[in-house]
């Protein structure tokens, strides 16, 4: 495993780090799950924000900063829909995760945490779904070594076990 991965279970909104990326609904101004704690942590501003910027398609990814949040900047990523896996989910994921990567390069970010996109209202199947973030996150570090860290945050126990086990990590 690239050294620079790590995984954690906790509350993403306590990181302090450059970036935090939110599973953002298309809007970009809040909803339930992550993308409603973010919002809630990061205080009215981050909402009065987004309405500026004109939403987000699936795959896409905006930034705006961080408002009360420890994170310099929140990274909103549209992950898609789950519809059986032939509606370009994959692919859509797949786009979420390198588009909020390469916003992060383009804005300095050198530490940059993600949750689990899609699996929770969206539907998308856990294991699937990490394979794609994990996959997508090695092989973009592989040729941008200024991404110093990239933490995989979940928030319980069975992604957490999901993760571990794909990135080969023992006990810890």
């Amino acid at each position: 495993m690239d050294s620079r991965i790590k995984l954690i279970k906790g509350d993403i909104t306590r990181l302090a780090v450059d970036a935090i990326v939110n599973a953002a609904n298309p809007s970009l101004l809040g909803g339930g799950g992550v993308d409603g704690a973010i919002h809630r942590a990061a205080g009215p501003e981050l909402k009065e924000y987004c309405k500026k910027c004109g939403g987000a398609r699936h795959g896409e990814a905006k930034i705006s900063p961080g408002f009360n949040l420890p994170a310099k900047y929140v990274i909103h990523a549209v992950g898609p829909i789950w519809r059986g896996g032939n509606h370009g989910e994959e692919e859509t994921l797949r786009n979420a995760y390198l588009n909020s990567l390469k916003l992060a390069v383009k804005h300095g970010i050198k530490t940059i945490a993600f949750p689990n996109i899609s699996t929770g209202v969206y539907g998308f199947p856990k294991e699937a779904a990490a394979d794609i973030a994990i996959r997508t996150v090695k092989e973009f570090l592989q040729s941008h070594p200024e991404i110093e860290e990239v933490i995989f945050v979940t928030f319980d126990d069975e992604n957490y076990r999901i993760y571990a086990e794909k990135l080969d990590l023992k006990d810890e």
